[in-house]
């Protein structure tokens, strides 16, 4: 399966982002809803007005019933706390309204900018890192980042309600007070210590969650091959020794954000015993009435779950800066196909030209070592040679999708570096040994390249394709359902509906890239007549291991480690009895006509 269990360690790809750095990127995403952030502070410092409002009052009227306890002013009493009690629930109403309205609008840009970075990422770049992994920052990594709006905003809430309780436990006693005070910041600096433990602790809880899905997404999208290879008990084995890991680690996680509260709750309890034992001999000295002192230790409850809430703030704000650096982390990602300009073409003439170019998937491996090679425009060019001559590299190079480590690539005599990359592959054609087909409909596949196409111009170019007689055999002509992966579809009806949609974008160059391999002759013979059409008239870079697709080409170039060895048309190349007379006789004599008349004739 390729599953490595180390899969912890950070991605290549991934940095290091101070708690500055990640708070100034999250704040710049809340400036679009600064307007709603405006009311929801409104409302919060409404909120702490009533939340604060609530004791003060409640001591005022017990003072108040020492001395006067008629209805009249127990009714009052009793209506006052129930307004007080409306009001802050609707206050509190407001703030979540308008809370949850920026929240998910910051989630949506992020999440929109998260995935236009997968889209613009190189081909490299898939091939370096699981797609699984790359979904888990894109979903639940931007979920849980913007779970650190809600915390900062309980945050704003909470200072607001210790600053108004700070203002009024003053007024009643400052000497108490500066014991309140003195306690503090043994809970700050013990909630504080937690911090290094819960960033760490978090990021191998989302590295291992990724990892999760990873392997899920790779399980499902080959399931096929596992039940043909009757592999279910073992990939479900794999599974589970990864769902172990990934629970030894979220447990770790859930240990370390549960001991913090408990821990600050036992300093908060100390300290609210040394506040009642020295507030009850102050009110026992007269120095403040039974309502303040009942006030003073009301508000002191209020005081400790804000205080410990702040304490803990910087270790649960972990938990969304450390989604955050790994979404960040793949939206700063640095792409390895760099465009020197961005130059557009009005047309192209297909005229492609190596010099020197020097090539590598990985550095100790070269593919291509001071390539040259010429393809006129209109030119139909055969690349042949065993696996891992630098055949695909050559197509892969030609569109873009990597970058060459030396050389010039010149497409109509302009550097490649230099050509705005999406006007230049609307000229670029590409048809590849397995090719894919979003779900939907076999006219809508054939339509993506050109999604202004008419259905009149979709069936044009469908029927081109195979003179059209493909389209018979399915049940519902144009308007069949693909399937996931065009999954309805057999190997050959997906070529054939991948050629029709080359067909319909009109392109100047077209690489097929072993576009017959995995068909049966007669679907052969089909796809050969569409390729026919497809080619006409174009530059066409074919890499093939069928002779039908090879021996009609203008020119074969014969490849083996990356360098030329043998270039012609097909008769020339087999009187010299070189490489390819080889791979004829290897590969492709058993496919020729001739050969299957000389079988013929043997046999009878």
């Amino acid at each position: 399966m390729g599953f490595i269990m180390d899969g912890l360690d950070a991605e290549a790809y991934d940095r290091q982002y101070n708690d500055r750095e990640l708070v100034r990127r999250i704040i710049e995403y809340f400036r679009p809803e600064a307007r709603r952030m405006a009311i929801v502070a409104l409302v919060i410092f409404l909120t702490s007005l009533v939340n604060t409002g609530l004791p003060a009052f409640v001591s005022a009227s017990l003072d108040r019933l020492q001395v006067d306890s008629s209805d009249q002013t127990m009714l009052v009493i009793t209506g006052v706390i129930t307004l007080l009690g409306i009001l802050g629930w609707a206050f509190n109403a407001v703030r979540q309204w308008y809370s949850a309205i920026a929240v998910g609008n910051v989630t949506l840009r992020l999440r929109e900018d998260a995935f236009d970075a997968v889209v613009r990422r190189d081909l490299s770049f898939y091939d370096q890192f699981p797609s699984g992994k790359i979904v888990s920052r894109v979903t639940s990594d931007t979920q849980a980042l913007s779970q650190v709006v809600k915390l900062t905003m309980d945050l704003m809430s909470q200072i607001l309600l210790i600053g108004l309780l700070l203002a009024y436990l003053l007024s009643v006693s400052v000497r108490l007070t500066m014991i309140l005070l003195i306690l503090s910041p043994f809970i700050v600096a013990t909630a504080l210590a937690f911090r290094k433990i819960a960033r760490d602790t978090v990021t191998q809880s989302r590295r291992v969650n990724a990892i999760v899905s990873a392997h899920i997404q790779e399980t499902v999208s080959g399931i096929r091959i596992a039940k043909t290879f009757r592999q279910e008990q073992n990939i479900y084995e794999e599974f589970l020794e990864v769902n172990r890991q990934s629970y030894r680690i979220n447990l770790r996680t859930g240990y370390t954000f549960s001991s913090i509260f408990p821990i600050l709750n036992i300093l908060s309890g100390i300290g609210t015993a040394a506040l009642v034992y020295f507030g009850g001999l102050t009110a026992q000295a007269g120095q403040i009435t039974a309502g303040e002192w009942y006030l003073f230790i009301q508000g002191l409850a209020l005081f400790w779950f804000p205080l410990t809430s702040i304490a803990s703030f910087w270790s649960q704000f972990q938990l969304g800066l450390a989604a955050g650096e790994r979404v960040f982390a793949l939206i700063d990602a640095e792409p390895r196909v760099r465009q020197i300009d961005s130059k557009t073409l009005e047309s192209v003439r297909g005229e492609i030209r190596f010099e020197h170019v020097d090539f590598h998937y990985n550095e100790d491996e070269p593919v291509l070592t001071d390539f040259s090679l010429t393809i006129h425009a209109g030119e139909t060019l055969a690349l042949v040679g065993h696996t891992g001559s630098g055949k695909s590299s050559i197509g892969k190079l030609i569109a873009r999708f990597y970058e060459f480590q030396g050389g010039r690539l010149l497409i109509d005599g302009h550097d490649i570096r230099t050509l705005d990359l999406q006007n230049y592959r609307s000229f670029l054609g590409i048809v590849t040994q397995t090719p894919f087909l979003f779900d939907g409909t076999v006219r809508e596949n054939i339509r993506y390249g050109r999604p202004d196409a008419t259905d009149a111009e979709v069936e044009q170019m469908a029927r081109l394709v195979g003179s059209g007689d493909w389209l018979a055999s399915l049940p519902e002509g144009l308007d069949t359902q693909v399937g996931e992966r065009g999954s309805n579809l057999s190997m050959g009806q997906r070529q054939l509906v991948a050629l029709a949609r080359v067909l319909l974008q009109d392109p100047r160059i077209v690489i097929l890239d072993e576009a017959t391999a995995s068909v049966d002759p007669l679907t052969e013979t089909l796809i050969q007549e569409g390729l026919d059409t497809v080619l006409a008239d174009r530059t066409a870079i074919v890499i093939a291991h069928r002779l039908s697709t090879v021996r009609h080409a203008d020119r074969i170039i014969v490849l083996r480690e990356g360098k030329i060895i043998e270039e012609g048309n097909h008769e020339a190349l087999l009187r010299q009895g070189g490489h390819y007379a080889e791979l004829y006789n290897t590969y492709f004599r058993h496919q020729s006509l001739e050969y299957i008349e000389e079988v013929g004739s043997q046999a009878a």
